[in-house]
Parts: C-alpha cells; sequence; structure tokens
C-alpha cells in the first residue's frame, strides 16, 4: 500500500459524534391524494426514531430537495414544520438553501442507507 492512499474509514472512531441524514418527505410524514407540504402529516413514531438518535448523541441532519425542482424557498417553511411536530435536530438543508443543498434525485443507492421502518 503507498503512503499516498492511507486506509479509508467507514464509519467514525468510537467515542464520535456519528451523524446521520433524515429524508422528511415519506420518511416522518406522509401525504393523503394531494402532495403539498403544508398538507403533510406527521408521523410520529417515526419522528420518535429519529429523536431517539438525537436523544443518543447522533448529529441530526434534515436533508430534503423540497424546492429544488420548483425553485421555492421552502427552508423556513420547514423548519417551523419540523418545530411543530417536535422534531430534534442540529441541522436542516432543502433543496435550495443549508449547508449541503440535497440534489434531486430518484434513486439513492449507498451502502450505509436504511429505511425509516428498519430503525
Amino acid at each position: 500500500m503507498s503512503d499516498n492512499f492511507p486506509e479509508a474509514k467507514r464509519f467514525v472512531d468510537e467515542g464520535e459524534q456519528r451523524r446521520v441524514l433524515v429524508d422528511i418527505d415519506e420518511t416522518i410524514c406522509f401525504y393523503g391524494e394531494t402532495r403539498r407540504y403544508d398538507l403533510a402529516v406527521p408521523n410520529h413514531e417515526m419522528i420518535a426514531k429519529i429523536n431517539k438518535l438525537y436523544d443518543e448523541s447522533w448529529y441530526v441532519h434534515y436533508w430534503t430537495a423540497r424546492g429544488g425542482v420548483s425553485g421555492v424557498e421552502y427552508y423556513n417553511f420547514t423548519m417551523n414544520q419540523l418545530k411543530s411536530w417536535g422534531c430534534k435536530f442540529h441541522e436542516l438543508s432543502t433543496g435550495t438553501t443549508g449547508s449541503c443543498v440535497k440534489p434531486i434525485f430518484d434513486l439513492l443507492i449507498d451502502d450505509k442507507s436504511k429505511r425509516i421502518e428498519e430503525l
């Protein structure tokens, strides 16, 4: 092995704060026939799972593509919505605002992903 390529860590070291990126729509809230953000119904069972991670010292970053296609700014609306639902978190990024704006995609393939139901 070359010194130019040190071994890459897959997870953080023991004792370091772990991070979780959490989608919002169809993860912690759901919709009836009309998919409008102001009509989202929170799923408090799923929110409790994420809040438990927060309580276990995970860094919780809600990461949603809201506004990414339309260009509409949903950051403040979403921030207030999460707070009104009792969500515990450190950071929020939307499709237009945040420290890491969520890209638009139709499929996410990742070796670390889980569905909320698996937590």
